[in-house]
């Protein structure tokens, strides 16, 4: 079973634009292989694009992040809420349907309250300079507790009726 099978594509670009306009967030949906399954962009930032564009940053800092959460967050079989390399906050809240997992939906591109971007650690990963990194972080907004556990519960509340409206769908059928 796959993503696309819950929920047509078009579906899943709604579910991520809703996100991202109710929290701030950049929000995206992954399969199990951790690659994003619409193209939808919303920069909350104006360092991520840059890290991202910038094929170690992608590699080894979101690419990296993502797998090692969504892994988190399917052993579990909970949400996991994590920073990145470069110091943002990276909520996940894992996708079953039934016992299968099928993938992710994540929120990045805020620091959490205490947070701070590794300006050191992006330079060392991407070359971009240091001065480069602490002029494209200066304005990285802060994503307060009580709003990273409220955007938690809306994904997990979304992500359940998803499911739960499948199998009714799909039962529907065997009958």
């Amino acid at each position: 079973m796959e993503l696309t099978d819950l929920l047509p594509l078009e579906k899943w670009v709604e579910l991520e634009e809703e996100i991202s306009d109710k929290f701030g967030i950049a929000a995206n949906v992954f399969d199990v292989n951790g690659i994003r399954i619409t193209d939808y962009k919303n920069w909350v930032n104006r360092l991520c694009p840059v890290i991202k564009a910038n094929e170690k940053g992608q590699s080894f800092i979101c690419a990296v992040a993502h797998m090692n959460i969504a892994m988190q967050a399917m052993q579990n079989k909970k949400p996991v809420i994590e920073e990145c390399d470069a110091g943002l906050a990276k909520p996940v809240v894992p996708i079953f349907a039934g016992n299968e997992f099928l993938g992710a939906i994540c929120g990045c591109g805020l620091l959490l309250e205490d947070g701070e971007v590794d300006a050191f650690l992006v330079h060392k990963i991407t070359g971009i300079p240091e001065g480069e990194i602490e002029s494209l972080s200066n304005d990285i907004e802060t994503i307060a507790a009580r709003h990273v556990e409220a955007l938690i519960n809306f994904m997990e509340k979304r992500i359940n009726q998803i499911v739960t409206d499948f199998e009714n769908q799909t039962s529907d059928k065997a009958l």
